[in-house]
């Protein structure tokens, strides 16, 4: 994600378009009234920036992890967030009971295929949860390739594919284009993919948006808390291209106006926390920086 001068298509003021400020404004709107339940299945490194930005938002956050529990929890939650960040036997247990229940509840469910083609347990995990029918998935480009090669028909569903490094990212998002929109058709999640220009598709639409800053890079978790805020957004937006979309936006938004008054990563932290709680209309409509149709290889910088 990185701050950029482009100016949407669409009208930013107009709430009836889903791809503008305006409509997102809406969704945090509904965020802030409803305060939807959100169960996250997350990574040791995220848990606290992750809760912390639902709350800012206005979601309840829950992190109910234990086997005995997660079935019943994901019934019961607005949505579901499943992180593959720091994995262990119990979670690789735990995440699949929950999203069978999500499913069966139908209760939203965000994926954030952590570090997939990297490692081979990982990887065969993250195969295995794409059969309980995400709603969308969020990852690097690296993670989104190497899914999609991975799920595709001729892959054996285990092992690695195009890596990255560890939970970096060895490519860009346009890299990646194809695969995100091949791997939403296949699995009929909408998946969005992270980077200078974030890419979101269900396969046939691809958005982008513009926002965010260079420095968000260097604070942990960012994007695994991009994935948590589009949970939040499929608890009150029963479109996944549009929550996707919306959750994209609040963070990167909300990292570009940190950004201004950081003096490194660390004040960027906590100032995109307070820019999450102090997120209004007015600013969403002058900033959020959605573009469609995204043109190849253009400098959105």
């Amino acid at each position: 994600m990185t701050p950029s001068s482009a100016t949407p298509d669409a009208d930013p003021t107009d709430p009836a378009d889903p791809m503008t400020g305006a409509a997102v404004a809406e969704t945090l709107r509904r965020l802030r009234e409803r305060a939807p339940l959100v169960h996250n299945i997350t990574n040791l490194v995220v848990t606290n920036t992750t809760a912390n930005a639902l709350l800012a938002v206005g979601a309840s956050p829950a992190m109910v992890e234990a086997i005995e529990e997660v079935a019943e929890f994901a019934r019961i939650a607005d949505a579901l967030v499943i992180n593959l960040g720091t994995m262990d036997a119990a979670r690789a247990l735990a995440m699949p009971r929950a999203a069978a229940s999500a499913r069966e509840a139908g209760t939203p469910w965000v994926l954030d295929p952590v570090a997939v083609g990297a490692l081979g347990f990982r990887s065969g995990l993250a195969v295995e949860l794409l059969a309980h029918r995400p709603q969308a998935i969020r990852g690097n480009a690296s993670e989104i390739l190497a899914l999609e090669a991975l799920s595709g028909p001729q892959a054996s569903g285990s092992g690695s594919g195009p890596a990255g490094r560890g939970v970096d990212s060895a490519h860009g998002p346009e890299a990646a284009r194809d695969a995100a929109r091949r791997l939403a058709a296949r699995t009929g999640a909408v998946v969005a993919v992270s980077g200078a220009t974030d890419l979101v598709t269900d396969g046939h639409r691809v958005i982008g948006i513009a926002n965010g800053h260079a420095m968000m890079t260097r604070v942990t978790g960012l994007g695994c808390t991009a994935t948590a805020l589009i949970g939040a957004c499929l608890a009150v937006q029963p479109d996944p291209l549009v929550a996707s979309v919306h959750g994209m936006v609040l963070i990167g938004l909300a990292g570009e106006i940190a950004a201004r008054g950081a003096a490194g990563p660390g004040s960027l932290q906590v100032g995109l926390l307070d820019a999450l709680y102090r997120m209004d209309d007015a600013t969403l409509r002058a900033g959020a920086a959605i573009l469609e149709p995204v043109m190849a290889g253009a400098d959105r910088s």
